[in-house]
């Protein structure tokens, strides 16, 4: 099992990313088991991939997700990095011994990954959000996100 060290994480987060066509607003999406999800990939100039998804209960708009993920090369999996949470469950932190009901961020730590936990589970209430795009916005603001160079004002003729 490969265990990604906390300053890994933090670089991961923090690396530059350009905001996908489609997820700001949200465009198109699938319905799937009373759920509508979409996914976007990010290929970083460095080389690192990443994905975004986007997950929304169809019955609760409280009950979503929104997921940056890594694409660790050579395995074929998802390490979530960093997940946004609606407040339609408990969460329960068992290291700190916290449990809660609102709006939560998960980070990835090395010491859930260390207890055999997903690289994930720790979570913290957040009142930075309230529905699924302040949720998205977050992302954008918190995890290295940045405007195409095509969005820039000197490339769509929208300057002040």
């Amino acid at each position: 099992m490969l265990i990604l060290q906390d300053f890994l994480i933090q670089e991961l987060l923090l690396e530059a990313k350009t905001i996908p066509a489609g997820l700001c607003p949200l465009g198109k999406t699938i319905t799937r088991n009373q759920h509508v999800r979409k996914e976007f990939d990010i290929i970083c100039a460095s080389g690192n991939s990443f994905v975004i998804s986007i997950r929304q209960c169809t019955l609760n708009i409280q009950d979503f997700s929104v997921i940056l993920g890594y694409r660790n090369p050579g395995f074929n999996s998802i390490f979530r990095l960093r997940r946004y949470n609606g407040k339609s469950h408990y969460h329960t932190n068992p290291i700190e011994d916290e449990r809660f009901r609102d709006y939560h961020v998960h980070t990835a730590t090395e010491r859930y990954q260390r207890i055999g936990a997903k690289e994930d589970h720790f979570a913290q209430v957040s009142t930075k959000y309230f529905n699924l795009e302040s949720a998205i916005q977050c992302l954008f603001d918190e995890c290295g996100f940045r405007p195409s160079i095509n969005d820039a004002p000197l490339f769509t003729g929208q300057m002040e």
